[in-house]
């Protein structure tokens, strides 16, 4: 039987998220690759028995993670009745709904009804009661904000979720969700965003200056820009890297030799810095303190070790902001 690492909470940081009481590990584990049905069962179990033997409590999914979807709920509820289970209040799980998840009009974007039903699915992939967070995932154009944020609301009247977020949101409507959520006494906590020194969405729509503003958290995903902020394709594509063998979030023809050079010269800084290039991108988002979480994926234990390492040194000098800026915006 599994027994997690008894010294587990002794190198984790665990900054509260936005004015919240609730406390998160700088550094999470994402499910969105490889713990779907192409995946290894017992590599995910080490993956994740890794993960939480290093102090990450929280792991990140959504209804249609996989492939195919729903596959990485039910993995990793076969990892909570295999061996984290019994650890469920250390646990922070976190799901989500938005995205297609079955067939019809019911089965996508933020209605009542596809929230609600998205969520009783979810649990009983999971084998859980409730989740830690649920999140709508993504803005609906076409359905009423108070619609969506009210079936966030029910979604913790009813036990089945303790806190909510919001993913894939700009500033503008951050706010106004916010202000429905709050007006109905919801504990909204957290949004979770693309960021990276390569893609600073949030800086330039306002969600980061919004979410400070108003005590949320924000857990950012694919922060090493889907591998390409890692020394992976410094000296070109591997035959064996996810570019070649998965295309679906990355393709060959993003590593153009204008973006390599860039890679170069932030490995180069990285090096300076007594880091790796992927440990210094992941410092980069955590620097000023006002991301409370890195969300990192991962295909072996090692890459889960040296993703925490970042935490060792998350301070950048003047001098190094501009260097990073003149590398990647440039």
């Amino acid at each position: 039987m599994y027994q997690a690492n008894e010294n587990r909470y002794e190198s984790m940081q665990y900054p509260h998220c936005g004015n919240s009481g609730l406390r998160l590990p700088a550094v999470s584990l994402g499910l969105w690759h490889n713990f779907g049905d192409t995946g290894n069962y017992e590599n995910m179990r080490n993956l994740c028995r890794t993960a939480f033997d290093n102090g990450i409590t929280q792991f990140d999914l959504a209804n249609n993670y996989g492939p195919q979807p729903g596959s990485a709920e039910i993995n990793f509820g076969r990892i909570l009745k295999d061996d984290l289970g019994i650890y469920r209040d250390e646990l922070i799980i976190t799901t989500k709904a938005g995205y297609e998840m079955w067939a019809g009009p019911y089965g996508d974007w933020g209605s009542r009804k596809y929230l609600l039903a998205s969520l009783d699915q979810s649990l009983e992939r999971m084998g859980l009661d409730y989740v830690d967070i649920f999140y709508h995932h993504r803005m609906d154009p076409n359905t009423p904000l108070e619609e969506t944020m009210g079936a966030l609301a029910q979604a913790v009247a009813s036990g089945k979720a303790l806190y909510v977020g919001l993913s894939n949101y700009d500033g503008p409507t951050l706010e106004k969700a916010s202000a429905i959520l709050d007006s109905m006494k919801v504990p909204f906590v957290i949004n979770q965003n693309r960021y990276s020194i390569f893609d600073r969405t949030i800086e330039k729509n306002g969600l980061k200056e919004t979410a400070h503003k108003l005590g949320k958290g924000i857990i950012a995903f694919s922060p090493l820009a889907q591998g390409m902020l890692t020394d992976r394709y410094l000296n070109g594509v591997p035959a064996d890297s996810r570019i070649r063998t998965d295309g679906r979030f990355l393709q060959e023809s993003a590593l153009t030799e204008d973006r390599l050079i860039q890679i170069r010269k932030l490995n180069d800084l990285a090096q300076k810095r007594g880091q790796t290039l992927a440990e210094m991108a992941l410092a980069w988002i955590l620097r000023d303190g006002i991301v409370t979480s890195v969300l990192i994926g991962a295909s072996r234990p090692s890459q889960i070790l040296d993703n925490i390492k970042a935490l060792e040194n998350t301070s950048f000098t003047a001098e190094e902001m501009q260097l990073i800026d003149a590398a990647s915006l440039g």
